[in-house]
């Protein structure tokens, strides 16, 4: 069934309860989890003026890096194989959606897994929703995790 499975991280609540599910499947299946961590930096376009752009990239950088750790030692902690990719730059400003389906196609995913933060109303429309984004671009099959304790 599912092989290769791509699990986009963030280091939220929700991206953490979308590991465990990929954890679980890849465990049913004997998938390959490939966790990818895409650095969103458009922020920092509105705020340039107030703001280091080169402090705020290293910054995300290295949350990245620390979300990719802990996701890749709990992936070993439970045998599965996997690997961590981290994009320092989406495709444009803002495109973290594409970037993600363009990694899983690239890759040949079988399975897109990610948390969902269920964001409504005025806070939906001021920061997109990435997984409608990933939703709407990709042919693969999608698996959205949503934690109560966001949106």
């Amino acid at each position: 069934m599912y092989q290769r499975i791509l699990l986009a991280v963030d280091g939220s609540r929700s991206s953490d309860l979308a590991l465990s599910q990929a954890i679980a499947i890849a465990k049913a299946t004997g998938a390959e989890v490939k966790v990818l961590y895409v650095v969103d930096d458009s922020d920092i376009y509105f705020e340039a003026g107030y703001v280091d752009p080169r402090e705020v990239v290293s910054n995300l950088v290295a949350h990245g890096r620390k979300a990719l750790d802990a996701a890749i030692a709990r992936l070993r902690e439970a045998g599965i194989r996997s690997n961590a990719q981290l994009e320092e730059k989406p495709l444009a400003p803002g495109w973290i959606s594409s970037t993600i389906v363009t990694k899983a196609d690239t890759w040949n995913a079988d399975l897109i897994v990610m948390g969902t933060h269920g964001w409504r109303g005025v806070r939906r429309l001021l920061m997109g929703s990435v997984s409608e984004g990933v939703l709407t671009k990709t042919n693969k099959p999608v698996l959205l995790v949503r934690s109560e304790t966001e949106g």
